[in-house]
């Protein structure tokens, strides 16, 4: 049966890798598959997309609406 290794390493300056492998002798011929890590997806978002995003959470409010919801505000406060 064919032994199989599992080694996570790093990227070394020069785009080289560095493994040990504990079980094989010098001269020992070797298999070695490199599987690159998908790296996440950054997305930039613009600021006008940002305040569109901030805008559809909310409900939209007229002029009036915000004014009267501050003249009750103000009118609870003398009771």
């Amino acid at each position: 049966m064919q032994a199989a290794l599992r080694i996570t390493t790093k990227v070394l300056p020069g785009n080289k890798i560095e493994i040990e492998l504990p079980e094989a002798e010098i001269g020992d011929s070797v298999d070695v598959f490199v599987i690159l890590r998908e790296k996440p997806a950054s997305k930039r978002v613009s600021v006008l997309e940002l305040i569109e995003q901030a805008r559809s959470k909310h409900a939209f409010r007229t002029t009036e609406d915000i004014d009267r919801q501050l003249q009750q505000e103000r009118d609870s406060w003398d009771s």
